[in-house]
Formats: C-alpha cells, sequence, structure tokens
C-alpha cells in the first residue's frame, strides 16, 4: 500500500541550535543517531521510507526553528534559506519528496509572501509552523495576511507541537510528563482551541489548519466544546465541532493506536484523517504496522494512507 506521509522532518544547515532547544535533555547518543537521520536525504531516509509504506514524504523543518527566534530580520532571512535548503533536497528525489514551507510569522506579511514563493515558484504543498512564535499564537490578528493567503492558495498551516511560553507548574517534579509525553498535547491543543474559538474560521471559512497526533485529544471532546460554548456564551457562526469537523484535519503522527484513530474518524469524518510517521522521532516500521494492521476498511485505509492528502495537497494519483 502506498502512502502520503505529512509530518517527517529534516534540519536544515544553521537550524541545530534552536532544535537543540528541545531536546537538551535526551541522551548524547539518541540525539546523535537522530540528529544524523535529520541530515540524510540519501539511502537511509528512503529506506525508513520504504519500512512504512510511505511514497511521498512531505518534509518539515524540525522545530522550533524561526519560532523562536527574537530578530525578526533574522528570522525572515533563515526561512527562506531553509526553505530553498528543502527545495534543493526534493530536486534529489522529486517523485520522493514534497515540502512544507517554514515562516516567520513575527512578520505576518513577510510570511505570506514567503509562502506563496513556496507554493508558487518551490511547489511546496503549504507551511508548518512550530507552535507560538515568542508567545504570539496564530488566532492573533496580526497573523491574518499569512491565513488570507493561505486560504487564497488553498494550502494548510500544519501546527507542529512547541513549548509552552513558561513552564506548566502542574507538571513540577515529572519530568516524564514534559514535552511530547502530555505537556506539548496541552499546548497545541490549547492552540488549536484559541483559533476555533477567536472566530478566525468565519473570517477565513475556507483556510484549513493541519494537526498531528490525532488532532491533540480535540476530537474526544467535541461534545464538550460545544456545550460549554454555548454555557460561556461564545459568540461563533457555527459550534466549534462544525469548525473542527470542516477546518482542521489531522495526521497520526506519533499515535500509533486503533482506540484514538477510531475516535478521530468517528468524530471527523474519514476525509479528516491522514497518515505520517513522524520520523525520525518514530520507528517507522511501527508506523507503517499499525496502519497495515488496522481493523478497517479498505476504502477507509485507502482515504487515510493516500486520498484525504492526494485531494488537501494536491498531489496526482498513486502510480
Amino acid at each position: 500500500m502506498k502512502r502520503i506521509a505529512l509530518e517527517e522532518h529534516f534540519l536544515a544547515p544553521g537550524f541545530e541550535q534552536y532544535w537543540l532547544k528541545t531536546v537538551e535533555d535526551v541522551d548524547p547518543a539518541l540525539y546523535g543517531k537522530v540528529l544524523t537521520r535529520l541530515n540524510d536525504f540519501g539511502e537511509e531516509r528512503l529506506a525508513a521510507m520504504e519500512t512504512s509504506g510511505i511514497a511521498i514524504a512531505v518534509l518539515s523543518l524540525a522545530g522550533p526553528g524561526v519560532q523562536i527566534e527574537r530578530d525578526v530580520a533574522t528570522a525572515t532571512r533563515k526561512a527562506r534559506e531553509a526553505n530553498d535548503f528543502l527545495a534543493r533536497q526534493i530536486a534529489t528525489a522529486p517523485d520522493r519528496y514534497r515540502g512544507f514551507a517554514h515562516l516567520a510569522v513575527q512578520d505576518a506579511k513577510a510570511a505570506a509572501d514567503e509562502l506563496e514563493r513556496c507554493v508558487r515558484e518551490l511547489k511546496f504543498s503549504g507551511a508548518m509552523i512550530n507552535g507560538h512564535t515568542n508567545g504570539l499564537y496564530l488566532d492573533d490578528p496580526s497573523t491574518y495576511p499569512l491565513w488570507e493567503r493561505a486560504e487564497a492558495l488553498g494550502v494548510p498551516l500544519y501546527l507542529h507541537p512547541a513549548d509552552p511560553v513558561s513552564p506548566m507548574p502542574a507538571l513540577d517534579g515529572y519530568r516524564g510528563l514534559k514535552r511530547a509525553t502530555w505537556e506539548w498535547t496541552v499546548e497545541t491543543g490549547t492552540h488549536a482551541l484559541r483559533i476555533v474559538f477567536s472566530g478566525l474560521f468565519d473570517r477565513f471559512p475556507k483556510a484549513k489548519l493541519a494537526l498531528g497526533h490525532l488532532g491533540e485529544t480535540l476530537p474526544y471532546q467535541l461534545w464538550r466544546f460545544d456545550s460549554r460554548a454555548r454555557l460561556y456564551g461564545v459568540k461563533l457562526k457555527k459550534k466549534p465541532s462544525d469548525y473542527i469537523r470542516e477546518n482542521i484535519v489531522v495526521t497520526t503522527s506519533g499515535m500509533f493506536s486503533f482506540e484514538p484513530i477510531d475516535c478521530a474518524l468517528k468524530a471527523l469524518g474519514r476525509k479528516n484523517v491522514m497518515y505520517s510517521a513522524d520520523y525520525p522521532f518514530e520507528n517507522p516500521a511501527e508506523a507503517g504496522a499499525f496502519l497495515d494492521e488496522l481493523p478497517l476498511d479498505s476504502a477507509v485505509i485507502d482515504d487515510i494512507a493516500w486520498n484525504n492528502a492526494a485531494r488537501l495537497l494536491r498531489i496526482g494519483a498513486r502510480s
């Protein structure tokens, strides 16, 4: 079964120090292995794709990247450099690789222009935003130029987890709950809900937001969001669950279990769930076996594996 994977990471030259912020407490031996894989675009990455059944990998810069850069001009310049670097790597295997743009949201107008350049000139499939940008979330009105351009171009913005603005006091003393275990889910799910509850999708009704990890627990909570939006008098044109179903798509990255994908399919609909392996942070063989073994109708599997992503990203039929 050939698959499109939407959250597969790389690292560009000059970005290691940004990435180091999220792995500073990782075992040095493991850090070295992951770093090698992030920098590889040849045999090792392609072999991992084969292990996971991936025909096309949409590559994105491992975060946080310029989302934590304080100097706006530097952030804008380095984002463009990362995108040009990725375009050169895609050209080495154009039938296997696609790209998500890296954007400096510090200047949303410049980010919108860079997104358009990446889509029109570099043929990228959208953009990945690595969480908040120095505390600026994507519901902020200053980001509207980026949303407007993404909507006009018909490409998604993929929201990737990031460290919260400040550590969560409730996690003090529990290192095992930090970052990918729970902290990032809370942070990213909250970021997505800010976008929904702000009314941004009333302003940009055709905009698409992508979330990994099968929706950062949002599919499980739809009834609760609607119920409490009514209770607190949230003024939106639709129910929160309507926006989550109509404007948000999710991928399997880092979530290889039947129960959450079953919930996502039932809550969001089969057209809104797509495949990802989250390479090199997850085991590609495990990711591939997970999809192979799902007890679902073959037509549903085809939608998850290929059809939904091909439609969203305008990728042709399987060859």
